[in-house]
């Protein structure tokens, strides 16, 4: 009887001391950069989507149509997963369902790897989608639950246009003589790089005086339904303008007459230097409110978007590019930061995550169906128009939040 009752069973107790103490604090920089891994991993596609585009068309002879189709149905899947994320944030052991979903990952980009018929490559990302979104969704549900939300938000943005701009770099030049096997490799990787990143992050559970308030009201006292849903659709026509433009940023310049190249190096620099929008938000978060800063750099993207027109001027493509980055990077992580004050539990932010996954698969649809030959310039106008409803889509949630 004795030795049933003092029986220690110290191994688990060892293993959850060993694993408690490899956790970083939820609000340091190093939990902020883990967060910003976490939910790119699922997404990462999107940041490289130039190079994925034109590596489709380069390696396996797709159209530009296909090419672009094959990105809306990993991006609609993405926004599935990010939609399911909304429901599931609060009741799942979020961390053992990252696990899952990175390992789901890996092998679905391993497969893509021998897979070279167009409809095929659409169902197979689709699946891919529906993975990462809800990887992203709960994600971001996280992310909501650290302090001061939008730097979390500019430290996703950080990563997502520094390894991006990596690739849209190296990758295309490497299509030719490895085939689209370079892009998927490159996917594998990061995930693989998350997979051994998740288990220093700690749980990151839901404050109990959170629950009792989000059960009865998911949108807290500050910020009406009417601003909510305005910022989501500002979100949406954020996204969709840009990514509608950005996939075919390599085509529409080999149209215009400028070289592969160039183009690589000049969309690579242009995510790096893009960087400094994310950093801006990390520095200065809301110290001169919302309203201005993101009204300001939404109709600034437009006009460089507009600028593209003259894109056979190297200088141009190069300059509006740098600019366009730069914005996107800025804007998001506030846009973001706008949910995440509504619910701590992280529901607004994962529907956030779900406007934006509609957004980014939307714009290259459009776009696609748009085209006419490799005429772009109403891929352009599209984008533009799409812009400056945004900037009047967000001034009153922007406006409502700097006035509490």
């Amino acid at each position: 009887m004795s030795e049933q009752n003092i029986n220690p069973q110290p191994m688990p107790s060892q293993a959850t001391d060993y694993f408690n103490k490899i956790k970083v604090l939820p609000n340091s920089i190093t939990a902020r950069i883990i967060l910003a891994f976490l939910t790119t991993a699922g997404i990462f596609y999107i940041n490289i989507m130039p190079a994925v585009v034109n590596g489709l068309k380069e390696g396996l002879a797709f159209t530009s149509q296909q090419a672009g189709f094959v990105s809306s149905a990993n991006l609609y899947g993405a926004a599935i997963g990010a939609l399911a994320a909304v429901f599931l944030i609060k009741r799942i052991r979020w961390q053992r369902w990252s696990y899952v979903l990175l390992l789901a990952l890996i092998g679905i980009d391993t497969l893509c790897i021998f897979i070279t018929e167009p409809n095929t490559m659409i169902a197979i990302r689709a699946i891919h989608g529906l993975t990462g979104g809800l990887l992203v969704g709960i994600g971001f549900g996280i992310i909501s639950r650290t302090s001061e939300a939008d730097k979390t938000f500019g430290y996703l943005l950080l990563i997502q246009w520094g390894l991006g701009g990596l690739g849209i770099m190296f990758l295309p030049g490497l299509v030719p003589d490895y085939g689209t096997s370079a892009l998927f490799i490159s996917l594998v990787t990061f995930t693989v790089v998350t997979l051994v990143m998740l288990p220093f992050l700690p749980n990151y559970s839901i404050a109990k005086k959170d629950d009792s308030t989000i059960e009865n009201q998911h949108v807290t006292p500050l910020v009406s339904r009417l601003p909510l849903m305005l910022n989501l659709f500002g979100i949406f026509l954020f996204q969709a303008a840009n990514m509608g433009l950005f996939a075919y940023m390599i085509s529409l310049g080999k149209a215009d007459g400028l070289s592969v190249s160039f183009m690589s190096n000049a969309l690579g620099v242009a995510s790096w230097v893009a960087l400094l929008g994310a950093l801006l938000v990390i520095l200065i978060g809301t110290k001169f409110g919302r309203t201005v800063p993101l009204v300001s750099a939404i109709l600034v993207t437009a006009f460089c978007s507009w600028l593209l027109h003259f894109s056979s001027n190297e200088m141009i493509y190069l300059v509006t590019n740098i600019v366009i980055g730069i914005t996107w990077a800025f804007v998001l992580p506030y846009l973001f930061g706008i949910c995440s004050e509504l619910d701590k539990s992280g529901q607004m932010a994962a529907l956030g995550g779900f406007a934006s996954k509609i957004g980014l698969a939307s714009g290259p649809m459009v776009a696609a169906l748009m085209l006419n030959g490799e005429n772009y310039q109403q891929v352009i106008n599209f984008a533009v128009i799409g812009l400056v409803i945004c900037s009047m889509m967000i001034f009153k949630p922007a406006r409502s939040l700097d006035k509490h």
